[in-house]
């Protein structure tokens, strides 16, 4: 059995400028833990694989192709692959966020 433990980890290199742990990282998998603060936001992208953000903390908004919608703490939001999808931390609170990308994706992703 393995246990991790975000804070435990190391701030993985993103090409999106937050702070971003892997928590789980597999040939099959792929679990970030994003840590937004107040202002920031991803950079928006397209993945090629199926990804859905669980909200652990904060009010972000997400945007999943042309729609953005406010979330909330324990929503999950789907965002299938091949979509554009982005992060917004418009609030003056933190965001966190698990991203989990199923299967691991082995094409690059696309910054838009």
């Amino acid at each position: 059995m393995e246990i991790r433990n975000y804070k435990d980890l190391e701030i993985a290199k993103t090409p999106h400028g937050i702070n971003a742990y892997k928590l789980y990282d597999t040939d099959h998998a792929l679990i970030m833990h994003l840590h937004l603060k107040a202002g920031e936001a991803l950079k928006a992208h397209i993945t090629p694989v199926d990804v859905a953000f669980y909200i652990l903390e904060g009010t972000p908004s997400i945007l999943v192709g042309e729609e953005k919608i406010e979330v909330k703490k324990d929503d999950i939001v789907e965002s299938p692959k091949d979509i554009v999808h982005c992060i917004y931390n418009e609030s003056d609170n933190d965001v966190r966020v698990l991203v989990m990308k199923l299967p691991k994706p082995t094409a690059k992703t696309i910054m838009v």
